[in-house]
């Protein structure tokens, strides 16, 4: 269908950008030759059906799926960065909040496609 959600992959985790930004200027204190990776995150592991059903109900809008949630996901653990930074100042349910009022003050958007449902890691 048209504008139909793929649940497919099931469940992600995201990060405000204000966040993503601290948080990168956080690392370079560990910055290493060789490089390490540090992942960076929310803490949440969120449902996409769940979080598509909540966008719905703020926008006043009604919500179609496809698919069948997959029993894992490609996630990331930020852990490590959590521990060393501290957690998100954003949690996931005030993000949410922000983007549907956002687009329902038909804020700008990019309109580009996220791959959202791409479980193969290639974008």
């Amino acid at each position: 269908c048209g504008y139909c959600i793929d649940v497919s992959m099931g469940y992600f985790n995201i990060l405000w950008q204000g966040d993503a930004n601290a948080l990168s200027l956080c690392t370079l204190a560990d910055a290493e030759s060789p490089a390490r990776r540090i992942n960076v995150t929310g803490a949440e592991i969120l449902k996409t059906r769940e979080v598509c059903e909540t966008f719905g109900e703020l926008m006043d809008k009604s919500v179609l799926f496809t698919g069948t949630e997959s029993q894992d996901a490609l996630l990331n653990d930020a852990s490590w960065a959590m521990d060393r930074y501290g957690a998100p100042m954003v949690n996931a349910e005030r993000l949410i909040q922000w983007i549907a009022h956002w687009i329902l003050s038909d804020g700008s958007t990019l309109a580009k496609p996220t791959h959202f449902e791409v479980r193969d890691g290639v974008y």
